[in-house]
């Protein structure tokens, strides 16, 4: 009996030294990633069509995003599949390019990449440069949680709007489930204020898995 609880005792400590390290583990490939794509994004601006930030990637740059109150500067990949959201936030396809005309939806980890939008605030300036060297301002007009299931997304008017989701809630201990934080900006132009309502389609794969 006592060899039977020592053997699994030890057993729980080794899983939960384990899912440490896979913790551990998302942590640092989400930043040793971002120094990678720092240079494809340098040679996306240098013309470079999609630079594969690693020879096996299946994604590339698509825009620089900064928020300078909270010391965020991220490159921001194409596409939102598990494996491009492990290394950067990423562009959902079927929404406008980013700092182009239209509504861009920007997606992320709550744990990584993504975790300082909950410390995003009205009025808070989001800075996104684009491929074309061109730099649209934001800002933040609101947040809100929506079901991923039912929330559609808007086309805009003309000028710049932007809505950054990630998984909600953001110390949730189970992965997944429907709910998504939305960060909705709109561009510093004149134009009509971007709804809260206004976030993307199919995004309940969209955001991430955990």
């Amino acid at each position: 009996m006592r060899r039977t609880a020592v053997a699994l005792a030890a057993l729980l400590a080794g899983l939960g030294l384990w899912q440490l390290g896979q913790g551990a583990w998302v942590h640092v490939k989400a930043r040793v990633a971002q120094h990678l794509l720092q240079r494809a994004w340098a040679r996306a601006l240098d013309g470079e069509a999609r630079p594969a930030p690693w020879p096996w990637a299946d994604t590339w740059p698509v825009a620089r995003l900064r928020v300078p109150a909270h010391g965020v500067d991220l490159v921001v990949l194409e596409g939102v599949s598990g494996r491009t959201l492990a290394f950067g936030p990423g562009h959902v396809e079927t929404t406008a390019a980013p700092g182009a005309a239209g509504t861009s939806v920007l997606s992320g980890h709550r744990d990584t990449h993504f975790r300082f939008l909950a410390a995003l605030r009205r009025g808070d300036e989001i800075v996104v440069d684009r491929r074309d060297g061109r730099r649209v301002r934001y800002r933040v007009s609101g947040t809100t949680v929506v079901d991923a299931r039912r929330a559609v997304v808007r086309a805009g008017g003309a000028e710049p709007a932007l809505v950054l989701l990630t998984c909600y809630p953001f110390d949730g201990v189970l992965p997944g489930g429907p709910q998504r934080f939305a960060v909705v900006a709109h561009a510093t132009v004149p134009h009509q204020p971007v709804p809260h309502r206004m976030v993307a389609t199919a995004l309940a794969g969209a955001s991430e898995s955990r």
